[in-house]
């Protein structure tokens, strides 16, 4: 199977992509490697930690051989696409639509996730060549705006990026959307005390959810 198609399916089987947006590259990777062991299969690792580019060669060298997916976000323009892809990440995010970053991505047959929100925005980055929509900024219109977009443009495929939880991952799905983006319930979930376990814990139960919601 060509690399693009089995990373494409590898989020669509997950029905979640985790976003890892911490303070510094180590905790970063100690979140990712303790998700993973949680069970998730794609992690999108944003460009705004400090390293996250050597972040993303070690996770995609690592895990990439087993099936997990390793991504970049905030991906902004071409330049730090090519450097990422460089670096193995299997898929961009980019918080707009870059038709810049898109095409780069399209070139190395690299899957890409383009932040929008209007329809006009969520159609636009469709006709761009992008995968996923990532609907961003997602907290503003919550679910009720996702099933007004879908309603008319069902046959796109969009994932929500924040205001994702377990308790409403299930309403996101039953409102349409093709996956959901989550971060600080799983990412976040060792800020206690220290326990990188309570991520391992909190992926579980995410992808629990995720998992019952789509069926």
């Amino acid at each position: 199977m060509y690399k693009k198609l089995r990373t494409l399916q590898t989020i669509d089987e997950s029905g979640a992509v985790l976003i890892v947006r911490l303070q510094n590259a180590e905790v970063a990777e100690r979140v990712a490697e303790a998700a993973i062991t949680g069970g998730f299969r794609a992690l999108e690792i944003t460009l705004s930690i400090p390293g996250a580019v050597d972040v993303i060669r070690r996770l995609a060298a690592k895990h990439g051989p087993n099936g997990v997916a390793i991504g970049a976000g905030t991906v902004l323009d071409e330049h730090s696409a090519y450097e990422c892809i460089r670096a193995g990440a299997d898929f961009l995010v980019s918080p707009q639509l870059n038709p810049a970053m898109i095409r780069t991505a399209n070139r190395y047959q690299i899957p890409t996730v383009s932040g929008a929100y209007t329809p006009t925005e969520l159609v636009n980055s469709a006709e761009a060549g992008a995968d996923i929509l990532k609907l961003f900024p997602t907290e503003a219109g919550g679910i009720p705006y996702v099933k007004s977009v879908l309603a008319p443009l069902a046959h796109l495929p969009i994932m929500p990026a924040g205001g994702v939880t377990l308790e409403n991952v299930g309403e996101w799905f039953a409102a349409g959307v093709a996956g959901v983006g989550v971060g600080s319930y799983v990412t976040k979930a060792w800020q206690p005390d220290g326990d990188f376990n309570r991520v391992t814990k909190a992926a579980k139960e995410f992808l629990s959810a995720v998992a019952e919601a789509r069926r």
